[in-house]
């Protein structure tokens, strides 16, 4: 008989051995394990479980909490049984076991991938059938889909350098952020962006800096930023533009300046995750849907 345990940090090397075995559809390095277990700006030990049987890793669920505008939160970050063990009630233990945590935290509902901040996919890959069939049989809702899109880097070019000087005759100037701009930024992204602050903040660690802003008035009012979320991995946003700025051309250039990092540091494509504005992403820089994903949540 196995038992659930709560994760150590010295079972990151296993565990990705195991996930990469068991997710099929994924891939990941042990920094980016790392990045979305340890390094979650909520990371709490006692909601990472795994189940254990003969010193081998069967089953593994992350869980993290969020408050999102007044609403208490818990979602099933990350979560595999193994292949050969499956249909045997170890995804169903683990998923109570941490819904219990989550309850007696005062969660309001639980939400399966979705998490805002720091996340590996928006939502279940409905190629992860029995993961649907699981979450269903365990009381959820499907309530939106989503998508990312890709874009390969290598059959374009990015260059923005005409499209700027036709923006300074109206006052606009388009550049990278630097760190002197990080307060007024961040006051931006508070006003009118709120859950994109811990994102372009980490966007700050990069060389040089992912984060590209425009401004009007000496005033930012528009920005984008990658390597925020799965660093590495050529993620692109977020961005945001202020209503004063929309409909000039100013999202597209700031794509396009975002993309032109991520192609000289050698990527090979990006990605775009969580995609509202599919046809803007497929007009400016001939983005196509990669992957879909279904957004599944109970309330609690």
């Amino acid at each position: 008989m196995g038992e659930i345990r709560l994760f150590k940090e010295n079972d990151l090397s296993r565990l990705l051995v195991f996930c990469n075995r068991n997710m099929e559809l994924d891939h990941f390095t042990e920094p980016l394990l790392r990045e979305k277990i340890l390094e979650d700006p909520a990371y709490d030990p006692q909601n990472v479980l795994i189940y254990e049987e003969d010193d081998q890793i069967i089953g593994f669920i992350d869980g993290v909490t969020r408050t999102i505008r007044d609403e208490k939160i818990g979602y099933v970050k990350l979560m595999a049984v193994d292949k050969k063990h499956r249909r045997k009630g170890i995804g169903a233990l683990l998923y109570q076991a941490l819904e219990k945590r989550f309850k007696e935290a005062g969660m309001q509902k639980v939400r399966v991938y979705d998490v805002p901040f720091n996340y590996f996919m928006p939502g279940i890959d409905p190629r992860y059938t029995p993961a649907l069939a699981f979450f269903e049989v365990q009381g959820f809702k499907r309530f939106a889909d989503t998508s990312n899109m890709i874009v390969d880097l290598t059959a374009q070019t990015f260059d923005t350098t005409e499209q700027e000087k036709k923006l300074l005759g109206d006052g606009i100037v388009i550049r990278r952020a630097d760190y002197d701009d990080r307060d007024e930024l961040m006051a931006f992204i508070d006003e009118n962006f709120g859950l994109w602050r811990y994102e372009v903040m980490n966007a700050y660690n990069s060389i040089p800096i992912a984060i590209h802003i425009a401004l009007i008035n000496d005033k930012i009012r528009a920005f984008s930023a990658h390597n925020g979320n799965n660093f590495g991995t050529g993620w692109f946003g977020p961005m945001g533009t202020h209503p004063d700025l929309r409909g000039k051309g100013v999202g597209g250039i700031l794509l396009k300046r975002c993309l032109n990092d991520m192609k000289e540091w050698g990527l090979e494509k990006s990605i775009i995750p969580w995609v509202g504005p599919i046809r803007f992403y497929s007009y400016y820089v001939n983005a196509v849907v990669d992957r879909v994903f279904w957004r599944y949540e109970k309330v609690l």
